[in-house]
């Protein structure tokens, strides 16, 4: 991944395309997370059961559904990547954008829901760590 500085009317202006992408990934991660729970019960459930049992088949048609959305997730992830983003967490459909205030790198933090930058952190520091955006300090 390259690295990307972005002000923060570049980071802005970028989640217009973003968003929804994000929240797709969500989705499917969403989904990825269904599908492996019911892979886990059903691998346990199966153990020794024929081919011809419908949950054998369910099972199969199971995995085959979890690699796709394992596609489709790492594919995302990585155009998002190529952008010069951080895809940080599926869950909350976080991204991090890279920027610099003065001569210190930091990341601008912006999660799903949010209309705008609202929050940065340091590089070392997490979500936790989030603090509101003085946007003074950052164009």
């Amino acid at each position: 991944m390259k690295l990307v500085l972005f002000t923060v009317e570049e980071a802005d202006h970028l989640l217009e395309e973003l968003r929804p992408r994000i929240q797709r990934l969500v989705d499917a991660k969403r989904e990825y997370d269904r599908v492996q729970g019911r892979v886990d019960v059903l691998h346990v459930a199966t153990s020794g059961a024929s081919g011809e049992n419908p949950d054998v088949r369910e099972l199969e048609a199971l995995r085959k559904r979890h690699a796709d959305l394992a596609e489709v997730i790492s594919r995302g992830v990585q155009t998002i990547h190529r952008w010069g983003c951080l895809v940080k967490d599926l869950d909350r459909g976080l991204v991090d954008f890279y920027a610099l205030t003065g001569d210190r790198l930091v990341f601008l933090c912006w999660q799903l829901g949010e209309s705008e930058i609202s929050h940065w952190h340091s590089i070392e520091g997490g979500f936790s760590a989030r603090q509101p955006l003085d946007r003074s300090e950052l164009e």
